[in-house]
């Protein structure tokens, strides 16, 4: 086995990992005592004590061979759809398969979703008819069949409450998602099903739990507290998708450049770049801002010549030219075009530039006022900051400093597969809204 981020990989099956995850082992266990005591019971005095913790052990394994092609069911017909599966994880409530995106048209979500239990439940079905030939065969192997195929049709059947995180609130989901022309109006329809149902759980837990119901109490108020868990954070991802929909580039843009006139020398470039020499340029009225309005480091140098933008420079220059003509060089000799930078209008919304740096894989764009002139730069540090001021949360600085120090999203977020899972979706369209470079 190989251990990796989301438990040990097992191997893969038509180019998906399967993975183990530690709490997988803590369910097997129980699974395993439960089984023993069940088979200790109605195989009375059958099989020695050994036997039957044997038999136990390969009705478990059996048990969570069932979990897993009931997740292969959902993942074959993702890849059918074009959805990449990206994992297949057993873990303490079972199994989850891990997909690159969601599906882009409500019929193939619907598919993908009904496909699971579809499988659990053929599996059920299809035990339980052969549970009597396996009993002629052995009464052991015919206890072991039955119980496998009622907790299959089990299985099937519960993943088709109609609710999230289940497979049922996925169908749920892609019905009204088909019906309404709107995938969010789906979610929040399967959401609100889905709180109910972990809430109903979490009460009936704790009336078992209070009556004695002992380890079937304490799973309900588990699956609950999972399935509130699962919606809140379905509640979350809403408002994400609104926040990257409602705000603007112009809301987070910083001015993350530095600014040269165009008869600066190579030698004060080299300066600059070297940390020894203060910014050159202050900016004529509607084009470039003042350097003093710039902090941390700033990768990109402007120039400007009298207030009018001429380009960009970068260290080529310095490294063709020999140091001797670094003073006679001019800056103004060196540049490449603005339009050589990825840029993006000052009016487009968040995801546009959430999506421009995931599929370009940019450090930062360049921001462009209406009239087509620099007014500033956006990162990912300044968009996940925007959007968890959204949600209601305030970075600490030294969270901020860190994100923007690895250019990447503070806390992990992964803003630009949202904004792609919006776009294939049809929850926006970039055919209504342009991308910039």
């Amino acid at each position: 086995m190989v251990p990796v981020g989301e438990g040990w990989q097992l191997l893969t099956i038509r180019g998906i990992p399967l993975r183990i995850h530690p709490s997988w082992f803590v369910i097997l266990l129980l699974a395993t005592l439960g089984f023993q005591q069940q088979y200790a019971i109605s195989l009375r005095g059958q099989l020695a004590p050994p036997a039957l913790w044997a038999v136990a052990l390969v009705t478990s394994l059996a048990l969570f061979v069932s979990v897993l092609l009931h997740e292969l069911g959902h993942s074959l017909v993702a890849l059918r759809q074009g959805v990449k599966v990206k994992s297949i994880t057993l873990f303490l409530l079972g199994g989850v398969a891990s997909v690159e995106r969601e599906c882009s048209t409500a019929r193939g979500a619907l598919m993908v979703a009904a496909a699971g239990p579809a499988v659990s439940l053929a599996l059920g079905i299809g035990l339980l008819a052969s549970s009597h030939a396996a009993t002629h065969l052995t009464p052991v192997l015919g206890q072991m069949v039955e119980r496998l195929g009622a907790l299959n049709l089990i299985l099937g059947l519960f993943n088709l409450l109609p609710g999230l995180p289940l497979d049922g609130g996925l169908i749920v989901k892609a019905l009204v998602w088909e019906f309404s022309g709107s995938q969010r109006r789906g979610v929040e329809v399967a959401n609100t099903c889905g709180r109910f149902l972990s809430l109903f759980a979490v009460g009936m837990g704790t009336v078992l739990l209070l009556r004695g119901g002992g380890i079937g109490g304490a799973w309900l108020i588990l699956l609950g507290w999972f399935g509130l868990g699962a919606a809140r954070n379905q509640k979350q991802m809403l408002v994400v998708q609104q926040a990257l929909k409602d705000l603007k580039v112009k809301d987070v843009a910083q001015r993350r450049f530095r600014v040269m006139e165009a008869d600066t020398s190579l030698r004060e470039l080299s300066r600059m770049r070297l940390g020894t020499a203060p910014p050159i340029a202050e900016a004529g009225e509607g084009a470039a801002p003042s350097d003093k309005d710039v902090n941390g480091p700033a990768e990109w140098l402007l120039v400007c010549d009298r207030g009018r933008w001429q380009g960009v420079i970068d260290d080529a220059p310095l490294q063709a030219l020999p140091v001797q003509c670094w003073d006679r060089e001019r800056v103004g000799d060196h540049l490449q075009p603005l339009s050589s930078l990825p840029s993006i209008p000052e009016s487009a919304p968040l995801w546009q530039a959430a999506l421009q740096l995931e599929d370009g894989d940019h450090q930062r764009l360049l921001v462009l006022s209406p009239a087509g002139l620099p007014c500033g730069t956006v990162e990912r540090p300044e968009l996940g900051d925007a959007v968890l001021k959204k949600l209601g949360l305030r970075l600490p600085a030294n969270l901020l400093t860190a994100a923007r120090r690895e250019n990447g999203y503070p806390l992990g977020m992964a803003l630009g597969q949202v904004a792609r899972g919006m776009v294939s979706s049809g929850e926006v369209s970039l055919l209504t809204d342009s991308v910039g470079r």
